[in-house]
């Protein structure tokens, strides 16, 4: 599904503050080095603690790009053809388009979390369900906040099923994700030491890692993997649909 540069800009509340041509667009670039179709692709100029992406607008005008979002003012003398959407975050902006393209399906999507085993949960699901299903997946190890939209972005009309999983090293990363994937059910690996610099404790980073399930109809858990740092079926049902069917496994206890 291709979205216009005006489109765009409405979703995600940018201004366009150099206006070429309405272009249509159905590529994400967040990365230069990765760019193979110029015409429909729309450059986001990420800027990091190393780079900047905006460093970058000059090589990829020259290669064909015109269509570019942008955090900060510019000189647009040198680019009479780019389009240019101003936006405050534009990571943010990436995320909103997405979130945005993910709504128009309404396929069963499985969303993935935990300390570890995302992705090889994910392979292995898809490598059981492929003969039912045209599948959508994260590729490779695909879970950031920028891994994430890219691999949502992929979804079309003949997909019938999405896995796609979400990694998070810091509070509040998870919510802004959780638009992004929609989840309808929820596959939740396990709590570990893995990437826990950003939380107070083990609870704190299972508490954060579950808001991508609280939408979800389906919730695949394992109790000893999760407890005792989150309840999912007893003291933080709460948290969750309270129509969700929970299916938890365990090699310890009583468990589904």
């Amino acid at each position: 599904m291709a979205y216009s540069i005006k489109h765009i800009a409405s979703v995600t509340g940018g201004e366009l503050i150099h206006l070429h041509h309405d272009d249509m667009i159905d590529q994400l670039l967040p990365d230069s080095r990765k760019l193979i179709f110029p015409a429909t692709s729309l450059f986001f100029a990420l800027v990091g603690p190393r780079r900047d992406g905006h460093s970058f607008i000059p090589d990829l005008y020259e290669k064909g790009v015109r269509n570019f979002v942008i955090s900060e003012k510019m000189d647009f003398a040198n680019y009479p053809k780019g389009n240019f959407l101003l936006v405050d975050d534009t990571v943010m902006a990436m995320q909103q388009l997405v979130a945005l393209h993910r709504s128009k399906y309404s396929i069963p999507v499985i969303g993935i979390t935990g300390s570890n085993g995302k992705t090889i949960v994910k392979d292995w699901l898809n490598q059981l369900l492929l003969e039912q299903f045209n599948i959508v997946r994260s590729p490779k190890s695909y879970n950031s906040q920028i891994g994430v939209p890219l691999s949502v972005w992929q979804l079309n009309a003949q997909h019938e099923l999405g896995i796609f999983e979400a990694g998070i090293s810091l509070p509040g990363e998870m919510e802004n994700l959780e638009k992004i994937i929609q989840p309808t059910i929820g596959i939740f690996t396990n709590i570990g030491e893995a990437h826990g610099e950003g939380f107070e404790n083990h609870r704190h980073k299972a508490l954060e890692k579950s808001i991508l399930f609280k939408n979800c109809e389906q919730i695949v858990f394992s109790k000893d993997g999760t407890f005792p740092f989150i309840d999912l079926d007893g003291a933080d049902r709460h948290l969750f649909r309270q129509d969700a069917k929970l299916f938890s496994w365990s090699r310890k206890g009583k468990a589904t």
